[in-house]
């Protein structure tokens, strides 16, 4: 008991001397943070997703939203979890390049993240922590609130990686029950089994399959799986959150509409309706649905009263397209690609015949890619030696990773060069210590060059966007996609405007109420508001920090903001790498790049 006593002095002391509302000064108030990942801002409305509308409209509409780029799901994951950039997470996209070989996937160096396993390796590999930078799940658990995590695999364990014992933070997610996932606690094991719940968590089931080239994707949302989330978190973590009588924070990272708008049939080659069919709504609802079902319990148990809620979508959504006019992939047939389409791993297949290179899959244990052949998963290794190569590319989806291992600046410059003469590149950034390339910006200047224990990736390559037409056409872009999946399906990581605009808002006892905020948020600032609504205090490693965005709290002010332009200096064929972008102080908003007239919010009258 005095232990648990000094914890809540030691809490009461950290919110007086963090400047927190005044209403902080008792203990601070509960906290969901809700992820509906891959929701565009632009689909909530009150007849697609009626709680997350009246979330906005009630409470406070951050409008002026913003995904980091890459805007992948760990990624803006890691920036939730810790309120760092990228830079200093080094979680610098889904699929990167870890220098190592990762046993948990067949001994890849360029392993997809979203894998319980993988994450657990990662820590090993980089000193114990990976991410480099406490969490703000971590951090309450060691305060002592009640702590949880449920939903997609991968981002949801991220929120408290380097603890894997099931206490004291509940993990939930598509591992559980499996030698993969996260036990429960001997606590939390018979309040499942009381409940009725199975042990294991449902697969995504016909959810999960995304066709191939002749037969369409999925037509049905990620029902079972969620629904199944959303009863341990209603009929168990709350019920227990609520006993416990301490203050929680709950992560609800709901895969949905991602799933949907990734593997759905209702599109197949086409880019119209692309993302925008009765599968993709049908997702939306799904989310909308969970989020509505979390409400009706915290009502039920008397905490709506003492409960914030924070939605924050990881990213935006666009339609593949797969067409191009000047790779030298796109005309190579592959059993699996429609004709004159860019294949998977595009990147690499045009890299190593411009580098005069030969190229390695880094996925089949470095095996050589015979020529009229692809890397099996699209990643590639380009050089002599797969273990030692020259070039990394790691493959993600709207944006590249590419590696220089030998961080050679000559060979930076013939990458660039290659990339540029491309119809599907816009925008390119360098590693600042690779030097100025012309028609490149550094990394830096997005957020992406800071104090990560994984490797900074030497070039980033943006593909080009553009909106198919619609009444809303930041809802209906298409993107170049390095990736499986089909034409007509859909994928982010872009630097488009339809994927840095995500969806956010905000409601409960220390947020203002019918507030339309006007001014810039990015999904870092929620990992700081997170903190700083329960009042924790925890130390930097590294300087990319978001900020609190206390103008959309209670006696909080708008603070001043403006939009700005920087661009590259020319490079071949006078293109140039543009950034527009928002600022409060010195902290920066992304909220489009690449070439004027090839990234969707970029025009080319603004070369």
């Amino acid at each position: 008991m005095r232990s648990s006593h000094l914890q809540w002095i030691a809490v009461h002391i950290v919110a007086v001397c963090c400047g927190l509302p005044a209403a902080a000064e008792r203990l601070p108030h509960n906290l969901i943070l809700f992820v509906p990942d891959g929701m565009r801002a632009g689909m909530v409305t009150p007849g697609a997703a009626p709680t997350m509308a009246e979330v906005r409209d009630r409470g406070v509409n951050l409008r002026n939203s913003h995904s980091l780029f890459p805007t992948f799901t760990t990624a803006n994951g890691s920036a939730m979890a810790t309120g760092h950039y990228l830079g200093d997470t080094g979680d610098f996209s889904n699929t990167i390049y870890t220098g190592k070989p990762v046993a948990a996937q067949n001994g890849s160096v360029t392993p997809f993240v979203e894998n319980n396993a993988v994450l657990g390796e990662l820590d090993q590999l980089f000193e114990g922590d990976w991410l480099n930078e406490e969490t703000i799940l971590r951090a309450a658990a060691k305060a002592g609130y009640s702590t949880a995590a449920i939903g997609k695999v991968g981002p949801t364990l991220n929120f408290d990686h380097t603890s894997r014992t099931g206490a004291p933070t509940v993990i939930v997610d598509d591992q559980t029950g499996t030698d993969r996932g996260i036990p429960f606690s001997p606590e939390l094991h018979p309040l499942i089994e009381a409940q009725g719940l199975p042990l294991v968590a449902p697969s995504r089931g016909e959810n999960g399959k995304a066709g191939n080239a002749i037969t369409p994707g999925t037509l049905v949302a990620n029902i079972e799986q969620q629904a199944y989330f959303v009863q341990v978190a209603t009929k168990v973590v709350l019920p227990l959150f609520k006993e416990r009588g301490k203050p929680f924070l709950l992560v609800f990272w709901s895969r949905d509409p991602d799933a949907v708008q990734h593997n759905h049939g209702d599109s197949l080659g086409r880019l119209v309706p692309g993302i925008n069919g009765p599968t993709t709504l049908a997702g939306i609802r799904n989310a909308d649905d969970n989020l509505a079902a979390l409400r009706r319990t915290l009502t039920e148990l008397g905490l709506a009263g003492t409960t914030n809620i924070l939605i924050a979508a990881d990213h935006g959504f666009s339609t593949i397209s797969k067409e191009s006019a000047t790779s030298p992939a796109a005309r190579i047939a592959f059993p699996d690609v429609p004709k004159d389409h860019l294949p998977p791993g595009f990147v690499g297949l045009d890299l190593a015949r411009a580098l005069d290179m030969s190229l390695f899959d880094p996925d089949a244990a470095g095996a050589l890619v015979e020529p009229g052949k692809r890397p099996r998963l699209a990643s590639a290794l380009l050089g002599t030696d797969p273990k030692n190569p020259d070039v990394v590319v790691a493959v993600n989806g709207g944006s590249d990773l590419i590696y220089l291992p030998k961080r050679d600046a000559a060979l930076a410059r013939r990458v660039v060069h290659a990339l540029m003469a491309q119809d599907y590149t816009s925008g390119i950034f360098v590693d600042d210590a690779l030097g100025a390339i012309p028609g490149t910006l550094p990394l830096s200047s997005i957020g992406l060059q800071g104090n990560a224990r994984t490797p900074t990736p030497s070039i980033v390559v943006n593909f080009r966007s553009f909106t198919t037409g619609c009444s809303l056409p930041e809802t209906c872009v298409a993107e170049i996609a390095d990736t499986v999946l089909q034409q007509g399906q859909g994928m982010h990581g872009s630097f488009s405007r339809a994927d840095t605009h995500n969806f956010m808002a905000a409601i409960g006892p220390d947020f203002k109420a019918g507030f339309s905020n006007p001014a810039p948020v990015s999904n870092a600032d929620i990992g700081q508001t997170a903190a700083a609504l329960l009042g924790l205090r925890i130390e930097a490693k590294g300087r990319l920090l978001g900020r609190v965005m206390r103008e959309a709290m209670v006696g909080g002010e708008i603070p001043s903001h403006y939009a700005g332009v920087i661009h590259s200096a020319s490079g071949p064929g006078g293109l140039r790498t543009m950034l527009r972008f928002r600022q409060v102080g010195d902290q920066r908003y992304f909220d489009a790049a690449g070439f004027p007239g090839r990234s969707f919010g970029l025009n080319e009258s603004d070369e």
